[in-house]
């Protein structure tokens, strides 16, 4: 029976003990989630604060903001009208600088055209006058070359080979050009003083128009040699000088009294005395 009493006591005071500490256990439990739930409120709190402090501290900015901005806006307006009237401005002067320039440059351009149409007025009348040349100077060397093909050699009065014969004026310039020899004309008349030419003198002494013949004194060395009945565009040769030069006269038109031609020398012979 009194094994049965502790038993139950026993088992009584379990549960009690069981449910005090159940007790315990919650009441801790209670005292935890209450401290974790003031500390969250607490950060929640001051988190709140800062986003209000911060809401503030915006709201001020965005004031501050805003008057500047109405300022800006006020002056931005007053710097609008100043600019737009510069801007008229502006664009007036730069109508009349374009205007006036392109003015000028009408006039120059009309300028430019009529100097290009002097210029190429000048130029046309230049190609003109350089084909006008060109034309002169091709005609003049189909002349010269038909000249000297005309020219022909002879024997001399002496039995030597001459060279070329000129029979006219324009013959005797190729025979000059040509630089061979050296070249005088001249002309004697009967009666009248010897002609000296390159170291010796001629003197005429008949002329025969009707045969074409005449008979000149040539004064060389101190001496004379006399070429008589000689004929028109004959080679006349005699030797002259301490070198033997041999010179040639030929005689291209014989009138009465008077006979004219040329001298031909050789490279080297004395110049032509002073009369």
């Amino acid at each position: 029976m009194s094994d049965g009493i502790e038993q139950v006591e026993r088992t009584h005071s379990g549960v009690f003990i069981g449910i005090v500490c159940f007790a315990a256990l919650a009441s801790l439990a209670g005292l935890v989630w209450s401290y974790s739930l003031q500390t969250r409120l607490s950060k929640t709190e001051s988190q709140l604060i800062a986003a209000q402090q911060q809401n503030d501290q915006l709201a001020a900015q965005l004031k501050d903001t805003d008057a500047r901005l109405r300022i800006t806006s006020e002056s931005a307006g007053l710097t609008q009208r100043q600019l737009d009237a510069r801007a008229k401005d502006l664009l007036k002067k730069e109508q009349a600088d374009d205007a006036r320039l392109e003015q000028e440059q009408q006039n120059a351009q009309a300028s430019s055209q009529k100097q290009i149409g002097a210029v190429s007025g000048e130029v046309s009348n230049v190609k003109t006058d350089v084909g006008g040349v060109k034309t002169d100077v091709a005609q003049t060397k189909t002349e010269l070359a038909n000249t000297e093909t005309k020219l022909q050699t002879a024997i001399g009065d002496l039995g030597v080979q001459s060279g070329l014969i000129a029979t006219n004026a324009q013959q005797l310039d190729v025979l000059k050009h040509k630089g061979d020899r050296n070249y005088y004309e001249f002309t004697l008349a009967k009666g009248k003083k010897p002609t000296p030419l390159s170291g010796v003198s001629l003197d005429l002494k008949k002329s025969d128009p009707k045969h074409s013949r005449y008979t000149l004194a040539v004064y060389a060395d101190d001496k004379t040699i006399e070429k008589k009945d000689r004929g028109l565009n004959e080679p006349v040769q005699f030797y002259t000088g301490k070198d033997n030069f041999l010179y040639e006269v030929v005689v291209n038109h014989i009138d009465k009294n008077q006979v004219s031609g040329y001298l031909s020398t050789p490279k080297g012979a004395p110049e032509p005395l002073k009369p």
